[in-house]
């Protein structure tokens, strides 16, 4: 504990002081080995340990110099290749973002971006200076042949969506196909998605589930496919625009049944992480969700969840109506070992035991039966 405090006062201090020596810490200060390993790991990343140090909250404004703390290239790590980059982006907090894609989107050729004057607010905060290109569902088609020349002239391309993971109900999975089909490396640089951040934190079974994305809009496929849902044992998962979110709610409650649990997931990473709201997470019923969201309109992309279809469980049938099956089908001329073996398949009780039981309350009829 002593040896943290000492540590701890020292890193405060050399943050208030000054930076300059991020890059190599001064050792006037320094009395064990111990020390000074610690302040030399603060100083390959200096403004990851100076955001933490600092009292005041954080914020979405560029940070100072913010480019330092990206890695750069090494013989360990080896260049960056020539292909296409998936590149998962922050789906709310900037600072939700991995080294190896910031590494990637400093060394790309061109980034391809769903909106550019959104990306442009992510790259300006870690001061990337690489050129953007617009790519989204409405020039996507146009764009391909480009981009596929400009790959095969072996430039480094990153893909970014608005937010989470390309080609994940965003831009992408076409372009992803034809570098595919040419032989093109496509790399993913895994990072943040919002149906997994809110699966995970959802409450609800994440050992098997259906990831739907966005529900069609012709309203007979729609409800084709929530029917499909319905019937699931698994978690289901689907995006919803928030003016869709009342029609939502209707169609699932009534074919999903009003009993049937969900989770409401909205702004699930923060930009400032002390002022969550409460309502981030919306958990209960269909039915009551229905009621609760029927007045108001969240705003900003929902990912709802829902329960999967509970597994009924069907008790076995009693032996009194195990003996009237038995005696219908004996009486609309079965023999007994039929009757058995029809009592047996229709019920899912072992035939051992159906058969002990027609031995018992028909043994004399049945034996009769069976020797003509």
């Amino acid at each position: 504990m002593l040896l943290i405090r000492r540590l701890t006062l020292m890193a405060n201090s050399a943050a208030t002081t000054a930076l300059s020596w991020r890059c190599s810490p001064p050792t006037s200060f320094i009395s064990t080995p111990t020390e000074l390993t610690y302040l030399k790991s603060l100083s390959l990343h200096p403004k990851l340990p100076y955001l933490s140090l600092c009292s005041t909250s954080h914020s979405q404004t560029p940070l100072e110099d913010v480019s330092d703390s990206i890695p750069q290239q090494s013989s360990k790590r080896g260049p960056i290749t020539p292909g296409l980059y998936l590149v998962a982006t922050p789906i709310g907090n900037l600072e939700d973002i991995t080294l190896r894609a910031l590494r990637v989107l400093k060394s790309a050729n061109v980034i391809l971006s769903e909106d550019t004057r959104h990306s442009g607010k992510l790259l300006q905060y870690y001061s990337i200076k690489t050129p953007l290109l617009s790519y989204h569902k409405f020039n996507e088609s146009q764009r391909e042949q480009t981009v596929l020349k400009r790959l095969k002239q072996g430039e480094i391309v990153a893909l970014i969506s608005d937010a989470g993971t390309p080609g994940i109900s965003d831009p992408g999975m076409e372009l992803a196909k034809l570098c595919v089909d040419e032989s093109i490396p496509v790399v993913p640089i895994p990072g943040p998605s919002a149906f997994v951040a809110a699966l995970s934190a959802s409450g609800l079974a994440t050992d098997e589930f259906t990831f739907v994305g966005f529900l069609p809009k012709h309203a007979g496929s729609r409800k084709e496919r929530l029917m499909l849902s319905a019937n699931e044992m698994k978690t289901q998962i689907f995006y919803v625009p928030p003016h869709k979110l009342c029609q939502f709610l209707e169609e699932t409650s009534s074919l999903f049944g009003t009993s049937r649990r969900c989770v409401i997931a909205r702004e699930i990473t923060k930009i400032h992480e002390e002022k969550i709201p409460s309502n981030q997470f919306w958990r209960g019923t269909l039915g009551e969700a229905k009621e609760a969201f029927s007045t108001h309109q969240p705003k900003g992309e929902i990912t709802l969840l829902v329960e999967g279809k509970p597994i009924c469980m069907v008790e076995p049938p009693s032996e009194d109506q195990l003996e009237n099956d038995l005696r219908e089908l004996i009486s609309n001329g079965h023999n007994l070992s039929t009757a058995v073996k029809l009592v047996a398949e229709g019920t899912s009780v072992r035939r051992k035991t159906v058969y002990s039981l027609a031995l018992r309350k028909f043994g004399k009829l049945g034996a009769e039966d069976d020797s003509n």
